[in-house]
């Protein structure tokens, strides 16, 4: 067998959808795992669709994930050019070959002609009105005009396309690693434009010329790709290539959360998630889109939990570093079925990546939202602190947004629970362990507790009816990390002044 060489080949049309992303990890991971080779092929054969930025924002998207094509535009290898765009030259022989050998035909029709053909076929309800094996005949093409007209037009310099001449009656057979076989009759094929009139070849010729040239043995892509199949397959045979056709894996669609339907950016933005792996300037608005490291998602997380999305290992395991995935991944586990984009389950991945981290690269995260919102720090507690929240943290920034009162005095403070737990007594059994604090030497949570235990003790109430209200006191909010342990980061000074501000500021409510 070949050595495996796989290929993804994003088109260069805005922001890399993450079932894209899904789609170049599973290649990443199969050439890996078969010793083989993953280039990058951009596809921008469609010019007009062509977003300023958007090749650059996929190199930069797989980097972020944190694996790289082997052979790509920005890294050369020995099948360059890597953009079709670059390689423009060489497709129109093999076109040619194809009309040469009457497998495909010059169409010198005009979009008015075109239209003209699709409304007849309408009228007479054709459910899918299409240029195919029966409707060529009526239009304006080589197949129907004679000879010498032809080579008049092509002389002349009339706008023509190339199109593959689809047989009438037959089935195209398509193994599918993931499918098995797969039939289509060729009588509900189209044919497909394959040189457009400004010479550039379709997808449909040049991903076919360059798996071939590339020497691709796997095509792995999504399930949309499915129903052109059967028109590449016929390529392959057309132009002599079926002995070494790479083998196809049609990945299963990205769901909705609810199960209904393909995910689209719509309703990622509906559910309040995101759908591109990096943030993404639209062009033609201006407006910036999150993406998913901007929300706060690790890559680590991004690929353990997309590597799910459609792959199962067999068993129940759900957590796998990058070499684990590599060493269990396999085509024949991947489902026909389409899989639903679970986000919870995404934050799930999340929390547990994070927690995998030291402190010291959590104090990294902390500093750099401290830094951005000017908030004064002493970097030798940022530890302390990181270590107190990271098993309530889903995400990067919650160091900060969940532990804001280690660094800022509370601005206000959580009304329930001053209504219902705030009394005179309360306030003054408060007062009364300020007055002590000043007598613990060694400030450090235990002693702390000590200290308050016995205050409690003494007022005769109860342990849980103090500890909300000198939350309340110390952070504005009913419920966070251990009280003992903030104070002793917060230092003595620091929690004698907090609960003086709290008796003054807050009124007691008789409960």
């Amino acid at each position: 067998m070949s050595k495996v060489r796989v290929r993804f080949a994003p088109s260069p049309t805005g922001a890399l959808h993450i079932g894209g992303v899904r789609t170049a990890l599973y290649n990443y991971l199969f050439a890996k795992k078969m010793g083989g080779t993953m280039i990058l092929r951009i596809e921008d054969t469609d010019q007009t669709r062509y977003v300023e930025g958007a090749e650059e924002y996929i190199m930069n998207s797989l980097k972020w994930c944190g694996f790289e094509p082997d052979e790509s535009p920005e890294k050369g290898g020995e099948y360059a050019p890597y953009r079709q765009s670059e390689r423009k030259e060489m497709y129109m022989q093999y076109a040619q070959q194809l009309v040469d050998e009457g497998n495909a035909y010059y169409a010198f029709d005009t979009s008015e002609e075109l239209e003209a053909m699709r409304e007849r076929l309408k009228a007479a309800r054709v459910a899918s009105p299409q240029y195919n094996a029966i409707t060529r005949m009526q239009m304006k093409n080589s197949l129907t005009l004679p000879e010498d007209e032809v080579k008049e037009k092509l002389t002349s310099g009339e706008p023509y396309v190339i199109r593959l001449k689809v047989p009438r009656k037959e089935e195209v057979r398509i193994y599918d690693i993931v499918r098995g076989w797969v039939m289509v009759h060729s009588a509900v094929l189209d044919d497909k434009v394959l040189m457009k009139s400004d010479g550039m070849p379709t997808y449909h010729l040049a991903n076919v010329v360059d798996d071939h040239l590339m020497k691709i043995t796997h095509v792995i892509r999504g399930e949309e790709w499915l129903p052109s199949a059967p028109c590449h397959v016929l390529l392959y045979k057309y132009l002599g290539w079926e002995a070494t056709m790479p083998q196809f894996a049609h990945l299963p669609l990205l769901l909705k959360p609810d199960g209904n339907g393909k995910l689209s950016k719509r309703d990622a933005e509906k559910h309040g998630f995101p759908i591109f792996p990096l943030e993404w300037v639209e062009h033609n608005t201006g407006a910036t889109v999150d993406g998913f490291r901007e929300k706060g998602y690790l890559p680590e997380a991004m690929v353990n939990f997309l590597a799910l999305l459609g792959w199962s290992p067999g068993n129940n395991t759900e957590l796998f570093s990058f070499d684990e995935l590599v060493e269990t991944f396999s085509l024949d586990r991947i489902g026909k079925s389409g899989v639903k984009f679970d986000i919870n389950k995404a934050k799930w991945f999340n929390e547990h990546y994070l927690r995998l981290k030291s402190n010291a690269e959590l104090v990294e995260f902390l500093k750099a939202d401290l830094d951005k919102n000017l908030v004064e720090y002493n970097v030798s507690k940022l530890p302390l602190i990181v270590d107190e929240l990271k098993e309530r943290a889903t995400f990067p920034q919650d160091f900060w947004t969940n532990g804001s009162y280690f660094f800022i005095r509370p601005l206000s403070y959580d009304e329930k629970t001053i209504q219902k737990k705030w009394s005179t007594a309360v306030a003054e059994v408060l007062g009364q362990f300020e007055t002590r604090l000043d007598a613990i030497s060694d400030f450090e949570a235990a002693k702390i507790k000590e200290v308050f235990s016995a205050t409690v003790e003494e007022s005769g109430m109860n342990f849980g009816a103090i500890m909300q209200p000198l939350r309340v006191a110390l952070t504005g909010m009913s419920s966070g990390s251990d009280l003992m342990i903030l104070m002793e980061i917060l230092g003595k000074k620091e929690v004698s002044e907090r609960i003086k501000i709290a008796l003054k500021t807050i009124k007691p409510v008789e409960v």
